[in-house]
């Protein structure tokens, strides 16, 4: 994997927004705290705090635990160097197993639909083939931790769903009701993941997904 390019491309841009963080009033308190310490260490902030997790759960085996009690969190980070510290070390989508899900999120969120950042919302899906979904999942969460996507306050986190015949990438957001930031969603993400035209993407709001228990099942936009 080439990550030095994208790296030091990362670097760059949070190095140029690194002022505007400082100064934004939209930035809680406690973030811009975060900022000010990372700054003065010598390293490059995020616009948010995200953190790694992941669900692994045992085919054929039908138990108690609820899905909450099988997310488990790896790591967080809030800085470009924390990323790739913590990234490069994580394992390649193509070696875990099926089923697995890993999740990144904006610290505060769990990858639940009833939390309540997500309850309102839904997500965008898009399916591969195992042998290129390890590229897109880099290209997405590069686009999301470097606050590249368009609406990047309205999405709560992606997930990797990876399974026996495909593996399937996903991008949350708040608000399903909301048109324009859902199709703006839609437009951005196949513009920084360069999907190829045959490519289907589907939409499918949580509360669809609480009601028939499925993540991926039933879709109602397909574009």
């Amino acid at each position: 994997m080439e990550v030095t390019a994208e790296k030091k491309e990362l670097d760059n841009k949070n190095t140029d927004n690194t002022q505007s963080l400082v100064i934004d009033p939209l930035i809680a308190a406690e973030d811009r705290e975060r900022v000010a310490v990372d700054l003065k260490a010598g390293l490059h902030p995020l616009k948010n705090k995200f953190v790694f997790w992941y669900t692994r759960r045992t085919p054929g085996v039908r138990t108690q635990t609820s899905y909450e009690d099988n997310i488990k969190k790896i790591v967080d980070f809030s800085t470009v160097e924390g990323f790739w510290v913590c990234y490069c070390h994580l394992a390649r989508p193509s070696t875990l197993p099926s089923p697995t899900d890993l999740h990144l999120f904006k610290e505060g969120i769990r990858p639940l639909w009833e939390d309540a950042a997500n309850c309102n919302g839904g997500k965008w899906i898009i399916r591969f083939k195992k042998a290129v979904s390890g590229r897109f999942w880099e290209d997405l969460v590069l686009a999301l931790i470097g606050d590249q996507l368009d609406y990047g306050d309205n999405i709560c986190g992606a997930v990797l769903s990876i399974r026996f015949n495909e593996d399937i990438l996903s991008v949350w957001n708040r608000n399903a009701s909301d048109q324009q930031a859902v199709m703006a969603l839609r437009d951005s993400i196949k513009r920084h993941l360069k999907l190829p035209s045959g490519y289907v993407m589907e939409y499918k709001a949580h509360d669809a997904s609480l009601r028939d228990n499925s993540s991926y099942r039933n879709t109602w936009i397909r574009s």
